[in-house]
């Protein structure tokens, strides 16, 4: 820290850190000082770090939804999408919506 007056002055700590350790986490949480947040709390919160906000901000879904599940794909399959680049799975997805464009659905359970 700078003072302008007498020069560089020194960094006091001056927190009780063993009264701190000694607290449990009901203390904390019912200290006035920091009341519990609430999700709403949260809305519209960025990272910032330095004063430069940090990481992505995702902001609302403009597209329709996908839904996340969890499939099995053969090894030449995944090794040839993903060798394709950022926007594999949004490539595999084209991929097997052009399929169902020229497939009946009864070729699925086939």
């Amino acid at each position: 820290m700078k003072n302008g007056a007498i020069g560089d002055m020194p960094r006091v700590d001056a927190s009780d850190w063993a009264k701190v350790r000694a607290l449990s986490d009901a203390d904390i949480h019912h200290d006035a000082d920091s009341p519990r947040t609430t999700p709403a709390d949260w809305d519209g919160a960025v990272m910032k770090q330095g004063g430069v906000v940090v990481g992505r901000v995702r902001g609302a879904n403009k597209r329709p939804t996908k839904v996340q599940v969890a499939v099995r794909y053969s090894p030449e399959v995944l090794a040839a999408f993903r060798a394709s680049g950022a926007g594999w799975q949004t490539r595999m997805n084209a991929a097997l919506a052009d399929w169902l464009k020229s497939h009946s659905p009864d070729e699925l359970t086939a």
